[in-house]
């Protein structure tokens, strides 16, 4: 049941994206030239869309902007007790994630010696603070194909308080 719950919010996320910008430029002899270059402009100055991930990526479902929150790095180290099967913030050091330490501001797929997804490998993505609270919620909906199985953390305060712990985990 809550399986089919996210596909249809992923469904409806998705689906109204694409359908209202291919009319205007179908009825409009103008405009369809210059759909095709906002769409260009958009997946050169946005390589994880060119990968096939949603134009709205960096949305979040909650509708919570991450600069409307302050994160606490101390209960962030709590939440991140449930990601240490995973990942750990000691750098050179890869579990079946990769090291997070130094996180915030690294390209996605940059940790050496970790074998990455092709779709995070190829995604383009510097892992800015914005980024990664997107990325928490709904991994799969930001990185299409990704190998990380996570869910996704849906509190937003939770995501802003992980994100200050990986910014400085002591």
């Amino acid at each position: 049941m809550a399986g089919a719950a996210v596909l249809a919010v992923m469904t409806a996320a998705c689906s109204g994206g694409e359908s209202e910008p291919a009319e205007p430029a179908a009825t409009s002899e103008p405009a369809a030239p210059a759909a095709p270059a906002a769409v260009e402009t958009t997946a050169a100055a946005d390589p994880a869309a060119a990968a096939g991930a949603p134009a709205d990526q960096w949305a979040t479902t909650d509708g919570i902007a991450y600069a409307s929150l302050t994160g606490d790095a101390a209960a962030g180290k709590v939440v991140f007790a449930q990601c240490r099967s995973c990942h750990v913030t000691e750098p050179g050091v890869n579990k079946t994630g990769p090291s997070l330490a130094g996180i915030v501001g690294r390209t996605a797929g940059s940790v050496d010696g970790y074998n990455y997804s092709p779709a995070n490998a190829n995604s383009g993505i510097t892992w800015t603070e914005e980024h990664l609270y997107a990325y928490l919620e709904n991994p799969q909906r930001v990185v299409p194909k990704t190998k990380m199985i996570f869910p996704g953390l849906r509190d937003a305060q939770k995501r802003a308080d992980v994100i200050a712990y990986l910014k400085n985990p002591t």
